[in-house]
């Protein structure tokens, strides 16, 4: 297959949360048929509600900069699937997708002509086990694994990392994880076993509680100690200046190279995975290159900036109540919101947060089978918005339109709600990145 007929097959097997399979059994027999090539580098993976890609992109800016052969996976992607896979900073090109793409799926389909499988591994499976193909044909040392739904039966948790983290967690995907805390973290703490080290975010009483029961029956000590002390919030662009004091360094004045007071947990994390490394594993990772990782990291489509448009993927409550956070904190300017959002998020909740922030509401859909009908959006406005304000526009691309029309170059378009809208989004306007 080439990369379009790739992009083809991989989307024909049905979106990737809507077809999801939860269970370890298929990406189990792709990765024994591949030769188990996961066993041939370190593994970290990172679960969680909010946070997890941002981690995850602090953790692999600080690698990279160390001279660690390193690949990182995360999802979604925004414009193109290739950017779920890098290795060495670097999107893995389209020819070598395709080329991998195509190798996962022949062995898919042989294991299912076969009766090995009972049913052909989804999407997220398969490009899972392309991931870890090119991981081990670029010769990586260490993997950065950022999980895509839960723990327990993620795909990426058949990788059996050696080294995990669990960003805080928080509602979302309840459908599938749990109506609880409790329930969500029993499904995102499963993750930990008792050969692995474990990093700790900063928890509800509820989900620690349940993290560290399951610590202790596999007789594990978390780690979670590194304080900060809070130097500045630059208030041109709303990027944290911290001090991290882990037990072995003090990391002084980071200037953070992402937006918003909730980015100085994910960047803690970073640190500890990164003394994890260091001191358990044996990596050369200088205090340098930690500062340097956590000044440099990119995550794009978060709290991300282009000329008076701002992208956040704020796709739960927690996301949306950090949007909230930042814009209350640093944007004065009036704010024309282009939304659109999957139909399975807790929408009246989110809209409750976030649309008293705007003067102008655009209501979108973005291309996905999962999103919701402008319509249907209609009904999660509150009723003090003023209703004169708020317009529909069918597509994404029309969404955009409007807001150009209606927004002054000194006033604010906000593009929220879900990753998907600001991929769509973002690939609309591409020509300006």
């Amino acid at each position: 297959m080439n990369f379009d007929e790739s992009l083809k097959y991989l989307y024909g097997l049905g979106n990737e949360v809507s077809a999801m399979k939860l269970g370890l059994e298929n990406i189990g027999k792709l990765l024994t048929a591949l030769g188990n090539p996961e066993k041939n580098f370190l593994k970290v993976q990172v679960a969680g509600t909010n946070g997890k890609g941002s981690t995850c992109a602090f953790l692999d800016s600080i690698c990279v900069l160390a001279g660690i052969k390193t690949g990182l996976y995360t999802s979604p992607h925004l414009i193109s699937i290739t950017e779920r896979i890098k290795i060495n900073g670097q999107d893995l090109s389209e020819k070598d997708f395709a080329r991998h793409a195509t190798k996962i799926k022949e062995i898919s389909e042989s294991l299912l002509e076969n009766g090995d499988l009972e049913t052909i591994p989804t999407f997220f499976e398969q490009v899972t086990a392309i991931a870890i193909s090119a991981f081990d044909e670029a010769k990586i040392v260490l993997a950065i694994l950022e999980t895509g739904l839960g723990g327990r039966f993620d795909a990426t948790t058949a990788t059996n990392a050696e080294i995990v983290a669990i960003t805080p967690i928080d509602f979302d995907h309840q459908n599938i994880l749990g109506n609880t805390l409790t329930e969500i973290a029993a499904e995102k703490s499963a993750i930990i076993r008792k050969d692995t080290r474990v990093v700790l975010g900063n928890q509800s009483e509820e989900a620690l509680e349940v993290i560290l029961i399951r610590c202790d029956e596999v007789g594990i000590k978390p780690i979670n100690d590194c304080k900060i002390e809070l130097d500045a919030i630059d208030s041109t662009n709303g990027k944290a200046i911290v001090t991290f004091l882990t037990k072995n360094e003090i990391y002084h004045d980071v200037h953070l190279s992402l937006r918003g007071r909730h980015q100085i947990e994910n960047a803690r994390l970073a640190v500890l995975l990164a003394e994890v490394l260091k001191n358990d594993f044996k990596f050369t990772i200088s205090k340098f290159e930690i500062v340097e990782g956590l000044e440099t990291a990119e995550h794009k489509g978060r709290l991300e900036f282009y000329q008076n448009i701002l992208f956040d993927g704020a796709h739960n409550v927690a996301g949306a109540k950090a949007l909230k956070d930042y814009l209350d904190e640093f944007i004065k300017q009036p704010i024309t919101l282009v939304f659109g959002a999957m139909r399975d998020k807790d929408l009246w909740e989110i809209a409750a947060i976030l649309f008293p922030k705007a003067e102008t509401l655009i209501l979108t859909k973005p291309n996905n089978e999962r999103s919701m009908e402008t319509s249907e959006m209609l009904k999660i406005v509150p009723t003090t918005f003023n209703q004169k304000n708020v317009k529909l526009a069918a597509t994404v691309a029309d969404g955009i339109i409007t807001a150009q029309k209606i927004t002054k170059e000194t006033e604010l378009i906000l593009i929220t709600g879900s990753l998907y809208l600001v991929g769509e989004a973002q690939e609309i306007l591409k020509k300006a990145f």
